[in-house]
């Protein structure tokens, strides 16, 4: 009989005590208090649950949870408390966010050559970035775990014929043969998200983001003139700075010039992947003494499957399963927060995760679009502000704004995407708040899926270079282009 992830992970195999809602006298597991109900990596499966994958091998899966259950992390808290600390500075200001990434990875992104664009490509968009804002920016990929996608139905109509959704590799394949959901392709996902990492701190430890040589970052497929010069005339001015700082000897810490902080997320979708990659750690003594959520012991509940992790806007129910798995951990996350959310849904949703109120722990990702920001996005700020919660605001402006052309293909037009971020960077300085980040879906790939922007794309031209399996993402031209645009605003005031 098919058996839904929440029941199997339920199963006595685990490796963690799964008692959910038990009376808080009775722990001495380390299990988190919520009113008369406990906190473990497995309450979630006590809730309601969105977005569930039912598989029909029992065994297969009770197997594949096991043998994740036993791997090593793929993320460390000692990198997990690095990034609550950076984000800490972000909600007060001191820093920018730019998050970026697939809107579904595959597993055949897992190459050297589509890592390294992506990491070139925020890597570009950064150093624009801080050359507009004056300020740090702190890098989070959508990478190394972003497989699995929420759907509007779990299933679709093709020759005929009702199939499952495709919803992710870790979960089915695209092939429409192949979209009974796998348990292997769990562990396939563990492997990936691992091996992708590890690539991208090889990169990073071999100078690929080094200031030394700034140049060697090409700019790939930017062929736009007016971009290309911009884009030099910043790289220039940062490469007079470091000869000047080397004439008069003020280059002692060039070490931290060779290098940079890169993170990786995913959305906290298929909860039991992540409950069996939630392992109560050794939090770092230097983050013990400044959080009060570290237990007696020091160790609090990471999930080490990626540094930040995201609540989709489809599974946020204050009473779901998502809430209840995220309330738990102490990684840093982010909620998305779309049209439908209420201001008293939005301050509820903020008390449940973050009971104690840790500046930057909850990165609010709004995704309304270009016509509805403006009637939505000041009313949640007011909420936020007058609840006590120091966040960061995030602008997705890409969700809000998906349109599908006359042939039936999904894109987004780059007007559309530089409108909702304008809009959110004057309303937050109307309402005395400010923009502290921005979550884009994009590669540093050559590929035609969103229209308009410089180059002028149209729909007509989506099938030249159309890749994407899920939604549409933004190129390396226009994603720079938007970087810019950021910038800008901030060097004008």
């Amino acid at each position: 009989m098919a058996q839904t992830s929440a029941e199997l992970a339920n199963t006595p195999s685990s490796i963690v005590d799964r008692e959910a809602a038990v009376d808080v006298k009775t722990l001495s597991n380390g299990s988190r208090e919520a009113g008369t109900s406990a906190w473990t990596p497995a309450s979630w499966t006590t809730k309601p649950i969105k977005q569930d994958v039912i598989y029909n091998d029992r065994e297969a899966l009770s197997k594949a949870l096991a043998k994740l259950e036993r791997l090593p992390p793929i993320v460390t808290p000692t990198e997990i408390c690095k990034l609550k600390r950076s984000l800490r500075d972000v909600a007060l200001g001191k820093a920018f966010l730019l998050q970026g990434g697939d809107c579904a990875e595959l597993f055949d992104y897992c190459e050297s050559n589509m890592i390294e664009s992506k990491i070139k490509l925020l890597l570009q968009m950064s150093l624009v970035l801080i050359y507009g804002a004056h300020k740090p920016v702190v890098r989070i990929a959508r990478m190394a775990g972003q497989f699995a996608k929420p759907r509007s139905s779990p299933t679709e109509q093709h020759d005929g014929k009702t199939i499952p959704a495709f919803r992710g590799d870790n979960i089915n394949g695209y092939d429409p043969a192949d979209r009974t959901p796998d348990p292997s392709r769990l562990v396939s996902a563990y492997f990936h998200s691992a091996t992708t990492l590890n690539y991208i701190r090889a990169s990073l430890g071999s100078g690929i983001a080094d200031l030394h040589s700034p140049l060697d970052w090409e700019l790939g497929h930017v062929k736009d003139k007016k971009i290309k010069i911009k884009y030099e005339r910043i790289v220039g001015s940062i490469a007079e700075s470091l000869r000047f700082m080397q004439t008069v000897g003020a280059d002692s810490a060039a070490s931290s010039l060779e290098t940079v902080d890169l993170y990786t997320s995913h959305e906290g979708l298929l909860l039991e992947y992540e409950q069996s990659l939630t392992r109560r750690c050794k939090t770092p003594l230097h983050d013990i003494l400044a959080d009060s959520e570290a237990d007696a012991d020091g160790k609090q509940w990471y999930n080490t499957s990626a540094h930040f992790l995201w609540i989709g806007d489809r599974t946020r129910q204050l009473d779901g399963a998502h809430v209840e798995y995220f309330r738990g951990i102490a990684n840093p996350i982010g909620i998305k927060v779309g049209p439908s959310m209420t201001a008293a849904e939005l301050v509820s949703l903020l008390d449940i995760v973050n009971p104690n109120k840790e500046i930057g722990k909850i990165t609010l990702i709004t995704r309304y679009g270009e016509d509805r920001i403006a009637s939505l996005l000041a009313g949640h700020i007011r909420a936020v502000q007058n609840s006590g919660h120091v966040v960061i605001w995030q602008c997705d402006p890409m969700h809000g704004n998906t349109r599908t052309t006359n042939l039936g293909i999904k894109t987004r037009h780059f007007s559309s995407i530089l409108s909702e971020v304008n809009s959110a960077l004057r309303i937050h300085k109307e309402e005395g708040s400010f923009l502290g980040g921005v979550h884009l879906e994009l590669t540093g790939e050559a590929v035609t899926e969103c229209v308009g922007g410089s180059e002028g794309l149209k729909d007509e031209d989506l099938n030249t270079n159309y890749t994407s399996y899920c939604d549409p993402r933004l190129n390396e031209k226009q994603a720079l282009e938007l970087a810019f645009l950021v910038a800008g605003f901030y060097r004008s005031g």
